[in-house]
């Protein structure tokens, strides 16, 4: 009975009805709405430029190496082209800190959402539809924060007092928005005590786990 009821349960990373995308289907990715940060050993978070940049670059070369799941029809803005759809990313994020909040469960789920992925940009999209002519567009978003040598030193000695610290966190989100109709059609996060974007191997890894489910292609 548990399974069958697990069978009927929307799915939180694909929009009601939506499976695959067409083989000729094309995306556009925009950069990265990204900033990393370094935690002093008292766990205040300073933003950090020198890393955010880094690991803009990381990103980007690690979403390259994902042809096999984004297919072969990609095309990327840079900073420059993007700044003209910054309302539209604006939108897009504020709908996905939504879908976020929502995804977490508890008092947070919206009860009109039946626990399925169902949110749109609405007509707001079709400025990028109309410039790109892609079908869909990939929405990233992260933030990643790294414990200094000091906090480090403090997570120890707090550990042997007993006590429990915390150190950097990376969390984020991307999500693939339907041009023609402005559906999310797919979403997944992460937020977890793991993870390294100042490096590129390790950015491999976080944008793997960040695409994990991404729908393919038929």
């Amino acid at each position: 009975m548990a399974s069958s009821v697990q069978a009927e349960e929307p799915s939180r990373h694909l929009a009601p009805g939506f499976t695959t995308r067409a083989a000729e289907s094309t995306i556009v990715v925009l950069p990265a709405d990204m900033e990393l940060f370094s935690m002093s050993a008292g766990g205040v978070v300073e933003p950090r430029a020198d890393w955010t940049e880094a690991a803009q670059k990381n990103f980007a070369s690690a979403l390259a190496t994902q042809g096999q799941r984004l297919g072969p029809h990609v095309r990327t803005l840079d900073a420059a082209q993007a700044d003209e759809f910054a309302d539209i990313t604006a939108l897009h994020r504020a709908v996905a800190d939504a879908i976020s909040l929502h995804h977490r469960g508890g008092w947070m789920e919206l009860p009109t959402k039946h626990r399925a992925l169902d949110w749109s940009l609405g007509d707001a999209i079709k400025p990028l539809k109309e410039r790109t002519g892609a079908d869909y567009a990939l929405f990233t978003w992260m933030r990643d924060s790294y414990a200094s040598k000091e906090r480090k030193l403090a997570m120890v000695a707090l550990a042997a007092l007993g006590a429990i610290s915390l150190g950097g966190e990376q969390v984020g989100y991307a999500s693939l928005v339907d041009l023609n109709t402005g559906r999310v059609v797919w979403f997944n996060q992460l937020n977890r005590m793991s993870g390294d974007l100042r490096e590129a191997k390790p950015a491999i890894e976080t944008v793997e786990a960040l695409l994990k489910g991404f729908p393919g292609m038929k």
